[in-house]
């Protein structure tokens, strides 16, 4: 099991600027920005209603709410809210918000003990339900703890190659991220070359945004993309739905997104995603069902 690195941070605590030493102990400069002025999270007077505009910065290239980006915020809201770091979140899918418009978020705290308080979020936009949240948030001290997974052995972000928006100049968060493939194919190869055991993996940067709950939730929507590299080809698909578990929140330049599908019938996939850093701490894992439809563009 990989070392815990010297100067990790509790899952209440905040990471502030400064450097660290990454897997090969090269410095590592800390962010500066919290997720939730990343995803241009606003709170209003209310203090348990956020709203949350839906800009070219938070989509995806099919022109609506990246829903990793959702989950972000509403992950977000909630530790704001309940005052406590997250424990576990699973939204589920309703509808799309897209540019231009605002989703509100209302937080509820059904209810609050001593140590683990248990929310929801609801994201509308008006009338229509975009999603919904539910979440448990707290801490607790205990003189044990352990990691029992394994960091798969990838090459190191500077060498692999980027993996470009399929869109070419899309906007969207994919032009926000720096994106390395580990393992998988790029666009131009990925026809006809399906990965051979469900399994794919990518480094992704956030430049200049702090490790955190919300910062986690963007990058755990990788089943679809996954689903993709597992069959060969671009399948285009939508998430159901988002669950993240947080495990430790230590900092990291780069995180490895390690997807793993278990399987696809019927028109819908299955997967999960492991959150590593670079010294091969698990960071959260993550789990999603999605549509995959059968249409294939070119």
């Amino acid at each position: 099991m990989p070392e815990r690195p010297a100067g990790g941070v509790h899952p209440n605590e905040v990471m502030r600027p400064g450097s660290v030493v990454g897997r090969r102990g090269a410095p590592i400069a800390c962010a500066a920005m919290d997720a939730a002025e990343f995803l241009g999270l606003e709170p209003t007077h209310n203090p348990s209603r956020w709203y949350l505009p839906v800009t070219e910065g938070i989509i995806t290239g099919g022109n609506f709410l990246f829903g990793g980006c959702g989950l972000g915020a509403a992950v977000a809201a909630m530790e704001r809210v309940c005052d406590r770091p997250l424990v576990w979140a699973t939204a589920q899918y309703l509808s799309f918000a897209t540019t231009g418009e605002i989703m509100d978020l209302d937080v509820t705290v059904a209810v609050s003990g001593r140590h683990t308080a248990q929310a929801r979020a609801v994201g509308h936009v008006g009338d229509r339900e975009i999603l919904t949240v539910n979440a448990a948030l707290g801490s607790r001290d205990l003189p044990v703890d352990g990691q029992w997974a394994v960091m798969p052995s990838v090459p190191e972000p500077e060498d692999c190659p980027v993996r470009a928006p399929r869109f070419g100049l899309e906007r969207s968060i994919m032009t926000r991220l720096d994106v390395r493939i580990a393992v998988g194919s790029g666009w131009d190869a990925l026809d006809g070359n399906p990965v051979p055991d469900g399994r794919s993996a990518l480094w992704v940067r956030v430049p200049d945004v702090e490790m955190s709950a919300a910062a986690l939730s963007i990058l755990g929507d990788y089943v679809p993309f996954g689903i993709s590299q597992s069959l060969g080809g671009w399948y285009p698909g939508n998430s159901l739905d988002n669950t993240l578990r947080v495990v430790r929140l230590e900092p990291s330049e780069w995180v490895l997104i390690d997807v793993r599908i278990d399987g696809l019938h019927s028109g819908f996939g299955h997967g999960s995603v492991h959150l590593w850093n670079q010294a091969g701490t698990l960071l959260a894992t993550a789990s999603q069902s999605t549509v995959v439809r059968n249409r294939r563009l070119d």
